[in-house]
């Protein structure tokens, strides 16, 4: 029989009234019951951060880099303990699980890194014209106040730790609310955190329902929101509350365009597997999974049957299996979307090349070309195995096409002339282009995020620790400079 986990308010456990049960998406099966907070333990949970804000942002920091470097060495230590778990609450192959926890492993060490360094200031001479003769400016960051911290299903421990790290790394209290669906990975870091030396206060993990959400977000003692999930939550959050410092990691449409110049048996293997294996990791459930491939017309007849025969070769079922590539989506109400998308284009016209079936919650990797403009699955984000393909003529067709989304999160574009990276970067509007490969790379201690309706703000640590602080100037008078 599953006990029932405790959740983490002030930094120690604590459970409520009522709990709910975390299942697999892949078999069903109970994966463990979670205590649910009360409307008073998160008051408590809330006002504790509040009250310990002042002694939070003046801890020294090797005390926050020492908790934050226990947290990444705790992790390793229990990598496959963790990755396990992830696999069971949110499908995802084990493999991909693994190299989820992998990843967590780097945001603490990052931030404990940048802990270290964090605030250093910078001085500023103002003798530059003669009424600041004498004066130097100081300017260092201090936390704006304690964030609100929303994780999605996805990447159920990697995305908190995003949230998590780089607000300990600056000293602001944190309350995390982890996904309902995926809970336990956020309170794994809780009892690592819990094992830290950080003021009571500091962190709280608590898996809260989404309908209790619009009061944390209103509520004035916590200034700083930072949301992980759908453009429609997102934005309502940010409308709701104008005058709060909002970050927001929103969907995408990612394309990786594949240019004449990509011309080689080797380099149309090379993108065909790679567009394969990132339209189809997590299940597609990734903001930058490859949704559309955008081929220059010279290449495109070639790079097709290359993409279809890789997607193929994707191995689906059980995510315990270390062979498997694709899994279940999150639940089989998200399966049932994608399959109504894909049938929806498939009745306006598209193609399908493979794929386009169902079982419960798991939908086979699919490819659909000549899909029409005004479907939604051209539209929106699919959020699931699903990739397109469209014929250009040429850069500047290829370009406009990407930009002709409401999305802009990132771009991969396959080049090997250094003028055309350039060009793109330039052209693109997207927060990040790749190079050479698909738009699904993301290394955490790079800036990252998305214009449009992908979001505003950035994360990757010290990116996230600039979007928890402000710049406060001192300006010191009669110096000999």
């Amino acid at each position: 029989m599953t006990s029932t986990h405790a959740f983490w308010l002030a930094g120690r456990q604590a459970t409520g009234e009522d709990a709910f049960d975390v299942t697999s998406p892949w078999d069903g099966r109970l994966v463990g019951s979670v205590s649910i907070p009360t409307d008073a333990q998160v008051e408590e949970a809330v006002a504790a951060a509040y009250a310990v804000e002042a002694e939070f942002a003046a801890t020294p920091a090797h005390v926050r880099a020492a908790a934050l470097d226990h947290v990444s060495k705790r992790l390793v230590e229990r990598t496959e303990e963790i990755a396990q778990l992830i696999s069971a609450e949110n499908g995802k192959p084990i493999k991909w699980a693994r190299g989820e926890v992998g990843r967590a492993v780097s945001v603490f060490r990052f931030a404990a890194e940048e802990a270290r360094r964090f605030n250093g200031g910078e001085a500023q001479r103002l003798d530059t014209d003669a009424g600041g003769v004498g004066r130097l400016a100081l300017t260092r960051r201090f936390p704006r106040g304690t964030v609100l911290g929303i994780a999605p299903f996805n990447f159920p421990l990697n995305l908190c730790a995003h949230k998590v790290a780089p607000a300990i790394a600056v000293g602001t209290p944190i309350i995390l609310k982890p996904a309902p669906a995926t809970p336990l990975s956020g309170l794994i870091l809780g009892e690592l955190l819990a094992e830290t030396d950080l003021p009571a206060g500091s962190w709280s993990v608590l898996p809260v329902a989404n309908d209790k959400m619009p009061a944390l977000v209103q509520d004035e003692r916590l200034p700083v929101i930072s949301f992980t999930g759908s453009e429609t939550v997102g934005y309502a959050i940010m409308d709701s509350v104008p005058r709060k410092h909002c970050t927001l990691e929103l969907g995408g449409n990612g394309a990786a365009v594949v240019l004449a110049d990509w011309a080689s048996d080797e380099d149309l293997d090379w993108a065909a597997t790679r567009i394969a294996t990132f339209s189809n990791y997590q299940a597609g459930q990734s903001c930058i999974s490859v949704q559309r491939v955008i081929a220059d017309a010279s290449v495109y007849e070639r790079l097709v049957p290359k993409i279809v025969a890789a997607v193929e070769a994707q191995v689906t079922g059980d995510p315990n299996d270390a062979a498997t590539d694709v899994g279940p989506l999150v639940n089989e109400d998200a399966a049932k979307r994608v399959e109504a998308w894909v049938d929806e284009a498939v009745k306006a016209g598209a193609s399908l090349l493979t794929g386009g079936k169902r079982e419960g919650a798991s939908y086979a990797p699919t490819v659909l070309a000549d899909v029409p403009a005004d479907t939604t699955i051209s539209c929106e984000e699919v959020f699931g195995p699903v990739l397109t393909v469209r014929r250009v003529e040429g850069e500047a067709e290829a370009f406009a096409a990407v930009n002709d989304s409401k999305y802009g999160l990132q771009a991969g574009v396959f080049t090997h002339d250094l003028q055309t990276a350039f060009r793109a970067h330039r052209a693109l509007e997207v927060g990040g282009v790749v190079v050479g490969d698909v738009p699904s790379y993301r290394a955490d201690q790079m800036p990252y995020g998305g214009v449009k309706q992908s979001g505003v703000g950035r994360e990757g640590v010290r990116f996230a620790m600039d979007d928890y602080t402000y710049e406060r100037v001192m300006v010191l008078t009669g110096l000999a400079l």
